[in-house]
């Protein structure tokens, strides 16, 4: 039989239980690119996060409005042609391979904030500057997103802006 005492206990316990619940996902840039890699690294590490671009709700969820909308270079792409991005901009490959990674804060101000990406692979086959992806965020309706995607593939510089606008240019 239930007491008065255990009721009043059980009650006061099931009113707290929320406040013990899993906060909700921060969304500082840090946080933001936490959880993009921590899902990309797992299981073997080769899923990639093309999730972030691979549908409309997908890039308004992390993209910049002015990301999104340079975007539509997709759409001026000939059928069975591969669009300006061919490749995974958050792994900076052809074939994703996540096993760990290390964020590290270069810039962060009221609106913008930069932050860089040093990936580790299983595999070993990739030369260090093309381990390191940055992001620029901004801050849009006092949320952050990212507005540019850049690192460099073999020495040379990347962006996913400037790829974008280059597509649209011709």
């Amino acid at each position: 039989m239930l007491s008065r005492r255990s009721f009043v206990a059980a009650a006061l316990l099931a009113g707290i239980a929320p406040a013990f619940a899993e906060p909700p996902a921060a969304s500082d840039p840090l946080a933001i690119l936490t959880a993009i890699y921590t899902r990309a690294a797992k299981g073997k590490g080769d899923g990639g996060g093309a999730f972030i671009i691979e549908n409309k709700a997908a890039k308004a969820k992390y993209l910049s409005k002015g990301l999104v909308g340079l975007w539509k270079a997709d759409a001026h792409t000939p059928k069975g042609d591969v669009g300006p991005i061919d490749f995974d901009p958050v792994t900076n490959s052809q074939e994703p391979d996540v096993k760990s990674f290390k964020l590290e804060s270069e810039k962060m101000e009221a609106d913008k904030a930069t932050v860089a990406v040093t990936i580790t692979g299983h595999r070993n086959d990739r030369k260090p500057a093309d381990l390191i992806v940055r992001y620029d965020f901004v801050r849009e309706a006092g949320s952050w997103r990212i507005d540019d995607i850049r690192g460099a593939s073999d020495g040379e510089a990347w962006s996913t802006r400037k790829m974008l606008t280059d597509s649209l240019k011709s």
